[in-house]
This record gives structure tokens, C-alpha cells and sequence, in this order.
């Protein structure tokens, strides 16, 4: 229970959810389609986590290693604030982040679920992985999620953002 306490403290705080996208948005699955493209699948539920945080006022990122197209697409259609995308050195982003939002990084959270996200776990003020994320990533992590990445893992973590976090009236847009 005192983890999960200070899994509510910290998300007293945040004001922006940053998403990985590989394994945490989608299930690390890709097809190569018909036209030599590799495409992933979201999952519907995780967007409309992210549609009711939103609309909650809170802001969102991607910081994501790939420049796909499919994941370009898919942050266009969520109205992503803040889109990282082509760099595997995440904590250079998520601090290119915190300069483009205003926000401190105890006011970001972060899910991630591999090596290269550990950086920016550290960094952020609320710590977010999947169940199946490298054993390494489940140290540094506040929460696990129950529900698997790319299958409602980030909906989860909108949900207790949304249950947590600090009301839309308390100055949460830029």
C-alpha cells in the first residue's frame, strides 16, 4: 500500500503524460502492409484515455525512437501537444520537452518499457511501465500497470491521472 501512496502523491502533480510507443502504445507487434510500410496497431481504448485527459486539460507527448509514419498519423489523430520522434536518446527529448511545455519534470509523467527509457523514468516526477517491460525498466519505475502495453496500459494510467490528478481548474493549460 505505500507504494501505491506515493504513486497518488506524485500524480498530484503532473499536468503532461509522455508515452513511449513501442510496447507501451502498441504490443511491440508490426505487419509490413502491401506497399512496403510497417504498421502497428493502437489500441482504440488508449485513445480514448487520452481523448478524456485532454479534454481534461491535461497535455500530452510522444517521445518516441521511430520516425514511422503510422506513429506520426496516430499523434496527428490524438491532437498530441508535444511529438518527439527519431532520437533513441529519449532523456534529450524529454528535456527539449520541459523547455516546449513550461512544465518541470515533476510535473510530467512518463511511461516507458525499455533500456533507453530508463533516463527519462528517472527524470520524470511520475514513473509509468507495462507488465512486460524489461526487467531492468521495473526498478525505476512508481507503478506497473495491470493491462499489457498497445491493450489499455495507457488508459490505465489516464484513468488514475484523471482519479489523482490535480483538477483542469487549477491553471492546467499553457
Amino acid at each position: 500500500m505505500g507504494a501505491m501512496r506515493e504513486a497518488i502523491r506524485r500524480l498530484r502533480k503532473i499536468k503532461l503524460l509522455a508515452l513511449d510507443v513501442d510496447g507501451v502504445l502498441t504490443d511491440c507487434r508490426m505487419t509490413l502492409d502491401s506497399e512496403g510500410e510497417w504498421r502497428r496497431a493502437f489500441s482504440l481504448r488508449d485513445g480514448y484515455g487520452l481523448k478524456l485527459l485532454t479534454d481534461s486539460g491535461y497535455k500530452t507527448a510522444i517521445i518516441t525512437a521511430s520516425k514511422a509514419k503510422d506513429i506520426s498519423e496516430r499523434a496527428r489523430t490524438l491532437n498530441i501537444d508535444f511529438f518527439h520522434p527519431g532520437n533513441l536518446d529519449k532523456k534529450v527529448e524529454f528535456d527539449q520537452l520541459v523547455k516546449k511545455s513550461g512544465f518541470q519534470p515533476s510535473e510530467i509523467a512518463y511511461v516507458g518499457d525499455d533500456l533507453f527509457d530508463i533516463p527519462v523514468l528517472q527524470a520524470a516526477g511520475f514513473a509509468a511501465t507495462v507488465p512486460e517491460a524489461m526487467e531492468e525498466v521495473l526498478r525505476h519505475v512508481h507503478y506497473v500497470t495491470k493491462r499489457p502495453g498497445g491493450n489499455g496500459a495507457v488508459r490505465e494510467i489516464c484513468d488514475l491521472l484523471l482519479r489523482y490528478g490535480p483538477r483542469p481548474s487549477v491553471g492546467m493549460s499553457l
